[in-house]
């Protein structure tokens, strides 16, 4: 997470805005939203689910996938789902295939085939060094207690001029100094972070694994994503991804950050002992729940839906606006 404090203004007005101008990416030979000119287009929506496979889903999850599920169907566009399997020492086997038969279960269906991180690592060798050949990066040395011992302060810069320790060293993303990141959420609204709370970030860890950062900036580009909703555990992430988006000439998708369902005692509910995967022998009682926290019960008539026509009936109802806010969900007790 990004270190200091995230800024939310005034609430914007109602409408969503369309995604930033694009420049020239080169990150790989197929079109995604820095060559596409529809990806300007207001009528052209791609969304996605973006599971790590290091558990089950739960009802946090499911909230998240179907909240991202319903909004692209609502808009008539594409749900796309990748794995994020980049850290392979964190990947639980088998967990993946689990993940996409809930999915099923539940009647998310995706678009096109699954994509996962790990077979992509060659493009993200390619954008790493792109921003390395302009100076855009550097070595840091400090271990992860010196980097984070820093207060309300991002990372404070101590290797910017080389590494100061000798041995294995991260890549840092070099932050421009510029004024404080803007950005409009579609559920938050709009949302600033002080240039100085964001810090040199790393792109690359000390063992040689990418970082999400990056990984997750070069899949959107290259799949075309228009649209991202997800938690809003992930909502400070987002100005990083922005500067990254700029210095790879990458366009900006538009960003809608979900409530996170907590706990009554406000733990993340991934973090919980009650975190518990959900059942996909009931599938229909537990999407009603997913949707009641996304401020979206279904009526009484369809107690007894299937999955496939609670999902209808909640693209048909969807509106992001109800959200409008909101940080924090809590299931009933």
């Amino acid at each position: 997470m990004i270190g200091g404090s995230l800024r939310r203004a005034d609430r914007s007005p109602e409408g969503r805005p369309r995604p930033a101008a694009a420049g020239a990416t080169g990150l790989t030979e197929q079109p995604g939203p820095a060559t596409d000119p529809h990806v300007q287009d207001p009528r052209i929506y791609v969304g996605r689910f973006a599971p790590s496979p290091t558990g089950p889903l739960h009802l946090g999850s499911l909230v998240a996938a179907v909240g991202s599920f319903v909004d692209a169907r609502h808009h008539g566009g594409k749900w796309l789902v990748r794995i994020e399997d980049l850290d392979t020492t964190r990947v639980v086997p088998g967990c993946s295939d689990s993940i996409l038969r809930t999915l099923e279960n539940f009647g998310l269906w995706w678009d096109g085939a699954v994509e996962y991180q790990s077979r992509q690592t060659e493009r993200y060798t390619h954008a790493l060094e792109s921003l390395q050949s302009r100076g855009l990066t550097f070595e840091c040395s400090c271990s992860r207690r010196e980097a984070s011992n820093t207060g309300d302060t991002g990372y404070p810069g101590t290797c910017r001029g080389g590494p100061t320790q000798p041995g294995p060293t991260a890549t840092r993303f070099r932050i421009p100094d510029v004024a404080d990141m803007r950005f409009e959420d579609l559920v938050q609204g709009p949302c600033e972070f002080e240039s100085r709370s964001l810090g040199d970030f790393i792109i690359r860890r000390r063992d040689r694994v990418l970082a999400y950062q990056l990984a997750v900036v070069v899949d959107d580009a290259r799949q075309g994503i228009t649209d991202v909703i997800r938690g809003a555990d992930l909502l400070a992430s987002t100005a990083w991804q922005i500067v990254l988006q700029r210095a790879l000439g990458c366009a900006t998708p538009r960003y809608g950050h979900l409530p996170l369902v907590v706990e009554p005692q406000r733990g993340k509910l991934s973090k919980s002992r009650r975190a518990v995967a959900v059942d996909t022998r009931g599938a229909a009682p537990q999407l009603i729940a997913a949707l009641q926290l996304l401020q979206h019960a279904p009526p009484g008539e369809l107690e007894r839906a299937s999955p496939s026509e609670l999902l209808a009936w909640a693209a048909n109802v969807w509106s992001l606006h109800r959200l409008h806010g909101l940080r924090e969900v809590r299931p009933p007790s």
